[in-house]
């Protein structure tokens, strides 16, 4: 029977009393985000964009008189553009909080720096606690790998091989379960820049077909009718390039933030496996 440090023994039961420091809080179900966005766009395409004094007549089969009855005119393509618009910038919002949160605080750069300063003074203490203070997935990732730092330290039967192989590990499973929550409701964003902009395109070829449909008649074209494809086919344009130009921003800026975020946990990952490497034989 292989007889147990006590050392390590007591070591490794009160590095498991320790807790994670730092989650990435978000919106765990998208399709709610959508369906509230679905049913504030047609609130406000039905009572806000249709109400009768937007138009002559005081109802919304006349001509309107301002902007928002223009865009009531889109035609029912409108609020399903809306509905995609809302849920960009909500989900961008959502995602601009969780961000935030996962960065932690102060600056990261200058939380990588101390950390790599604590670990060249051999200082781990000091480092776990500037992981507390710091409380974020950068920090989330450096505190679960310095638990294991000093569990390896603890440990006498494995050999040095090894104990780089169980920190590496350690850097990959922290860092594999912090970064999905940081891109969770991105694809969703990523999707919205094209489905945004074709189904703009198919109120603007609705638009069209009313128009010409319109010049197609006997007669003199009814001046209504082509006015109300004309504008169906605008204002389905103008939302569906601002829904595809908006999505995209969000997307690459988020995925930047997130790619510096992964840099700072790669940086630090490797100087704790380095600092092991080195001041252990």
């Amino acid at each position: 029977m292989e007889s147990k440090d006590p050392k390590a023994t007591n070591m490794a039961a009160k590095i498991k009393k320790e807790e994670k420091i730092s989650q990435v809080r978000g919106i765990r179900n998208a399709f709610v985000v959508i369906l509230v966005c679905c049913a504030a766009a047609i609130c406000i395409f039905l009572f806000g964009m249709g109400y009768g004094g937007n138009f002559e007549g005081g109802t919304n089969e006349g001509h309107p008189l301002n902007l928002a009855g223009t865009v009531y005119k889109g035609g029912f393509i409108v609020p399903i553009l809306m509905t995609l618009l809302l849920t960009v910038i909500v989900l961008s919002i959502e995602r601009w909080i969780a961000i935030r949160s996962a960065s932690g605080k102060g600056n990261t750069t200058k939380f990588v720096a101390d950390i790599k300063a604590d670990l060249a003074a051999k200082n781990i203490d000091a480092a776990m606690n500037r992981c507390k203070q710091q409380k974020g997935s950068v920090a989330s990732v450096v505190y679960n790998t310095l638990v294991k730092y000093k569990e390896m330290d603890a440990n006498t039967t494995l050999s040095k091989e090894q104990k780089l192989t169980t920190l590496r590990n350690e850097v990959e499973e922290a860092t594999a379960l912090e970064m999905p929550s940081l891109s969770q409701n991105l694809p969703i964003i990523a999707t919205l820049t094209t489905l945004g902009t074709l189904v703009g395109l198919l109120g603007t070829v609705m638009g069209m077909i009313k128009s010409f449909q319109a010049l197609a008649t006997s007669g003199s074209p009814d001046s209504t009718e082509l006015s109300t494809g004309i504008s169906e086919a605008l204002v389905n344009t103008a939302f569906g390039i601002a829904t595809g130009a908006f999505a995209v921003i969000s997307y690459n800026f988020f995925t930047n933030k997130i790619d510096n975020l992964t840099y700072a946990i790669d940086e630090i990952g490797f100087s704790i496996v380095a600092t092991f490497a080195a001041t252990h034989e």
